[in-house]
């Protein structure tokens, strides 16, 4: 009777074993992580940890395809809808947007996220586009020199054409920079069709008109490390804080400031949206949620340098002091910077040979 009884415990115990190993052998093994793809333009930077937080919550690996400047990031988003290189769309702003949607390139999602995000930046209404981040384009100038030479900070667009602003304000092409479109703009919106008369009283006034940004910044401004000529350059109204964040020695000021007058600055709003025929639209959908999100809204200002659209979110201290924010940037709608841009940009270029 012992010897029956040990055999048939031993055969239950071979048989829980049996039972356990076929649970393993049934539980699912874990998935490999799915990759979400979002093309965006050159100036796009986030946090690692940030993306990071994104890929381990949701099982997860996010790639970039960074892709030039915004124009020629939506050239190749328009010439592959069919068969998209991404499942998302980063970095579109508002002189491209009607273009963007006009070339029905996006799938419509409405974010439970924007329950936070400020209305006023919300310009589609159908949400095959949702704001991200929002800068606004003005004059920066040098605050030494225009104490050291005693003059006065204009704040009109008819005070750099007067002869005591001669030479001192650098442009960017735009033709071929994102600012110097926006500047442009700001121009159109405050003259209407008078914007071309203007530009010619700042050609015979000196202005300096350059390719890009970074020349324009680093070479041609006076406040910058390449302590250029002019005194005056067309930035970004976060600019001052930049110089500040990145100054080699810490400083109690910024060197440089931003003209904000009324109509003197022109907001561009930057939008996200998820591609056509992507086969990750669930995935696509979350990190889309996650551009929105308090976390990557405030992850944002010291990357790009750009404001966050979530009202949640919090601005970096060196944001708060040193940042202006335009309270009445320049307006033209989408639509009309769509239908007109390109005849703008000529009409300037031709005006300024």
């Amino acid at each position: 009777m012992k010897k029956l009884t040990i055999l048939l415990s031993s055969l239950r115990q071979a048989q829980g074993i049996a039972f356990l190993f076929l649970l393993a052998s049934c539980a699912p093994t874990p998935t490999e992580p799915q990759t979400i793809t979002i093309l965006t333009h050159d100036s796009f930077a986030i946090s690692e940890d940030v993306i990071k937080t994104f890929e381990a919550d949701n099982n997860a690996k996010v790639a970039f395809i960074q892709s030039g400047d915004a124009g020629s990031m939506l050239n190749q988003a328009i010439l592959t809808k069919d068969a998209p290189l991404a499942d998302i769309l980063f970095g579109v702003d508002n002189t491209f947007l009607s273009r963007a949607l006009d070339a029905d390139i996006f799938e419509p999602y409405q974010s439970p996220v924007l329950s936070d995000i400020s209305a006023e930046y919300i310009l589609d209404k159908t949400y095959h586009v949702l704001p991200v981040d929002y800068g606004d384009v003005c004059i920066n100038y040098d605050k030494n020199y225009f104490a050291e030479n005693n003059l006065t900070i204009p704040q009109t667009f008819e005070d750099l054409a007067k002869p005591e602003y001669k030479d001192l304000l650098v442009v960017e092409d735009p033709a071929t920079s994102s600012p110097g479109l926006a500047f442009l703009l700001a121009t159109r919106a405050h003259f209407g069709d008078g914007y071309l008369d203007y530009w010619q009283s700042l050609k015979a006034n000196g202005v300096v008109v350059v390719d890009g940004w970074e020349t324009a910044y680093y070479t041609n401004f006076s406040a910058s490390s390449g302590k250029g000529p002019q005194p005056m350059v067309v930035s970004y109204a976060s600019s001052p804080a930049a110089e500040v964040f990145f100054a080699s020695e810490p400083l109690t000021e910024s060197p440089t400031a931003s003209i904000v007058a009324p109509g003197m600055c022109f907001r561009q709003i930057e939008f996200v949206g998820i591609l056509k025929n992507t086969l990750n639209q669930a995935l696509a959908q979350k990190f889309v949620d996650f551009m929105l999100s308090q976390q990557f809204q405030e992850d944002m200002p010291l990357n790009m340098f750009v404001y966050p659209v979530n009202q949640k979110a919090q601005l970096p201290e060196v944001f708060v002091k040193y940042a202006e924010v335009a309270e009445n940037p320049a307006v033209l709608s989408y639509a009309e910077i769509a239908a007109n841009r390109d005849a703008w940009i000529e009409a300037w270029t031709e005006a300024m040979k």
